[in-house]
């Protein structure tokens, strides 16, 4: 959520920055509306509560005043009473619209995307993406390159036929040397990232509240790619960011308690309604698939430079499978609906001739602080601030999957198993059953 008080006391700026991002219909000349009616009814209440406290103090000063009858004391007392009572119900129908202005201005403000960090490459779409890096050289192969469905199938461990029977399109099954591939890399990246990057696992739940989904951003902007449990008001979650976004929810962290990382295995769940049509071979895009996610939150001034960190994890990653990749700064348009800077990486896939996306490492500043009211104390006895999180696949599957029957598939149509993964899987090469 963005400041409220920056969109006060700086429109324009804000202005902007949304029109980098493309989205030049934020509401938020309603925002400013509702804010300064909002301001104007606290106003009036808080005169009127002022107001009340004097005549209390009038009525006393009343009955010491010598002089005044006993009837004109009570006439004089039951006037001030008669407009105290007015005021009190001016008061209680004052803040009852305070309220509802504030659960308006609320779900205005839940709407409005985060803003593009000012170091962030202006662009209009995808196109203006600027490739910061690569490593690795993709291999020449002396036979044309098979996709993965077609090296899937024919060893034995990629059914999706079967997928498709069991729960519709979009849906696949791994088996055999397939799931232990799956089951060997999210071990390996959670093994490399507890023990050698500096992280916490943890295991959240695959279930949550509605309100942790507006933490972390998700609710409402993207309520129709989310599957949602109406009767208990619960939704899968898309990704572990949106759990790990309430791990400290409403919390105030005191002070030497930053920085946290965490990283988590999850399913994660999506409708892939805006890819419709698009990737429908294969398992590129599909609604469940599983996760490795990196996950931070950091004191403010350190968030440039933990971003910088999460990529070399994430790149690691990829350096040590082996695997040729690139690195790809995001313009300020392809950004995410909570990110404000935002670096992708991508696997070289040899079979689909094509850069796949494994990983989005992302700064949000304080934008899902401010939803999911995240805080810290800088240093003792200090005002609480909002924490700066930051999130990066590490990485995402099936699409490593992908990348790595693809480019260690051999002319006999066998897949070597990467030299990291031979302790997990307890094989060397993937051979039809």
């Amino acid at each position: 959520m963005i400041n409220l008080d920056l969109i006060r006391r700086q429109p324009d700026l804000v202005r902007q920055a949304l029109a980098k991002r493309g989205d030049e219909e934020a509401p938020l000349d309603q925002v400013l509306e509702l804010d300064a009616l909002r301001r104007a009814r606290i106003q009036e209440a808080d005169a009127l509560r002022a107001r009340r406290n004097e005549v209390s103090q009038e009525i006393g000063r009343l009955t010491r005043q010598p002089g005044l009858s006993q009837g004109d004391l009570a006439g004089h007392v039951a006037a001030i009473r008669a407009e105290m009572h007015r005021a009190g119900e001016r008061i209680d129908d004052l803040d009852e619209e305070v309220r509802a202005l504030e659960e308006e201005l609320d779900i205005l403000l839940l709407t409005i995307p985060n803003l593009p960090a000012d170091d962030v490459p202006l662009g209009q779409g995808e196109e203006d993406n600027r490739v910061v890096r690569t490593w690795g050289q993709p291999r020449e192969f002396s036979f044309p390159p098979k996709p993965h469905w077609e090296l899937g199938e024919a060893l034995g461990i990629l059914d999706l036929q079967r997928g498709a029977k069991v729960s519709g399109s979009r849906f696949f099954i791994l088996q055999g040397a397939g799931a232990r591939l799956e089951r060997g890399l999210v071990s390996w990246m959670l093994d490399l990232h507890t023990e050698e990057h500096g992280y916490t696992e943890v295991a959240p739940p695959y279930l949550v509240r509605r309100e942790t989904m507006v933490g972390s951003g998700n609710l409402p902007k993207f309520a129709d790619n989310l599957y949602h449990d109406e009767e208990d008001d619960l939704w899968l979650i898309p990704t572990a960011e949106v759990p790990l976004t309430s791990f400290h929810r409403d919390e105030i962290l005191e002070p030497g308690t930053l920085p946290l990382r965490y990283v988590a295995y999850t399913p994660c769940f999506r409708r892939e309604k805006a890819a419709a049509g698009r990737d429908t071979r294969g398992i590129k895009r599909v609604h469940q698939f599983d996760k490795v996610e990196m996950y931070k939150l950091v004191e403010p001034q350190t968030s440039p430079e933990e971003l910088e960190k999460l990529v070399a994890d994430a790149e690691e990653v990829c350096r040590r499978l082996e695997i040729p990749y690139r690195v790809v700064e995001l313009c300020t348009a392809d950004l995410g609906f909570q990110s404000a800077k935002t670096f992708d990486l991508e696997m070289w896939a040899p079979g689909v001739d094509e850069w796949l996306e494994v990983s989005s490492c992302s700064n949000c500043m304080d934008f899902q602080a401010r939803r999911a009211g995240l805080r810290y104390r800088p240093r003792p006895g200090a005002r609480p601030e909002y924490v700066h999180t930051l999130n990066g696949s590490g990485l995402a599957l099936p699409r490593v999957v992908i990348a790595v029957l693809e480019n260690y598939q051999q002319e006999d149509g066998s897949v070597v198993v990467p030299a990291v993964l031979r302790p997990y899987m307890r094989m060397d090469v993937i051979r039809p059953v």
